[in-house]
């Protein structure tokens, strides 16, 4: 069959409408009909080859919600018409080390979902089955699409560090990674705050569960968190923000700065604190992400739009303006 689609044939250039011929289904693999498909600032920065890595003609797309129309002979756990999601991680070689410890995540090598495949933003695509998450009923596909990614990027680390009742967090960044992060860290029990460069967003911080806010153009707060979830992507006073973690606190970074951190070690030998990273989550924590979302009515804050105007989307997302992601609608064929 044709698959329809949106790609990019050239670095930072629009994108186009573009087909090609589904590939055969392997053992592993299903066919999808996709309904939905998030857009992240991942898609962005492959488009743009900002990672110096992208493979054209490239189909962006990694948050992805659809239904099984064919399935390989070696998959017993998917159903023929399922409602599953695809996230940023397509496969993993699943016996390395990492892999039979369920870090499917960190994988050396894993492949990714559209850069040298093609991704969500069609109408249909080829996945690897054992990585397809079955969407909980009451979860709806619109707002399942960015908890693929965003929404599994936020909770592993809450997870992997022992969030709980009793320990604050603090999220750097209002926007489509920490609105979310606020909600999760708020239904780990946690007490959290938002820390943003923009005060007008107190109110919504609020509203996403932050119990204080802090605008980090006033006086930083000091040794006040257990972990710090940076989710933007310029550069921090990073001596600052590590002066905010409490003693044996953590800093978690999910936005890629484009340049390199400078920082002082002194506060992480006196003081053993840390810093680590997270960029999504193994299958386990995936699933147990959307199962969690579900029964806590975690739901991210978007805007619907067709995919025909995926190119106005993406500029909306550039310039700062979506609130807070973007969740493309799939028509049946595009064309």
């Amino acid at each position: 069959m044709e698959i329809h689609a949106f790609a990019a044939l050239r670095q930072k250039e629009a994108l186009q409408p573009f087909s090609y011929k589904a590939p055969p289904i392997g053992p592993h693999d299903v066919l999808l009909k996709i309904s939905h498909c998030g857009i992240c600032h991942s898609d962005i920065h492959l488009i743009d080859n900002n990672w110096k890595r992208s493979i054209y003609p490239l189909v962006p797309g990694h948050e992805v919600v659809g239904t099984v129309l064919q399935k390989g002979s070696d998959l017993p756990g998917i159903q023929l018409g399922e409602r599953v999601g695809v996230s940023w991680v397509r496969s993993s070689c699943l016996t390395c080390p990492s892999c039979l410890q369920g870090e499917t995540s960190i994988c050396p090598d894993k492949t990714s979902t559209c850069n040298g495949h093609y991704g969500g933003f069609a109408d249909h695509m080829v996945a690897d089955g054992r990585f397809c998450y079955p969407i909980p009923q009451g979860l709806e596909s619109a707002f399942a699409a960015p908890l693929l990614c965003a929404g599994a990027t936020v909770y592993a680390p809450l997870k992997r560090l022992g969030m709980k009742k009793g320990r604050s967090v603090g999220v750097i960044g209002i926007g489509g990674l920490g609105h979310l992060g606020l909600q999760f860290a708020k239904a780990f029990g946690c007490e959290v705050t938002a820390l943003s460069f923009t005060p007008s967003k107190r109110e919504e911080a609020r509203r996403f569960g932050a119990d204080h806010f802090a605008p980090l153009n006033e006086k930083w707060p000091v040794s006040q968190f257990d972990l710090i979830l940076s989710t933007i992507h310029h550069h921090l006073d990073w001596d600052k923000v590590i002066g905010m973690l409490k003693p044996s606190g953590t800093l978690c970074v999910l936005g890629r700065p484009e340049e390199p951190a400078k920082i002082d070690f002194s506060p992480l030998i006196s003081f053993q604190k840390s810093i680590t990273g997270s960029a999504t989550a193994s299958r386990s924590v995936l699933n147990e992400m959307l199962a969690f979302a579900a029964q806590h009515k975690i739901t991210p804050q978007i805007e619907r739009m067709p995919l025909s105007e995926v190119n106005r989307a993406i500029a909306r997302l550039k310039a700062g303006e979506a609130r807070y992601r973007i969740v493309l609608e799939i028509s049946p064929v595009i064309g």
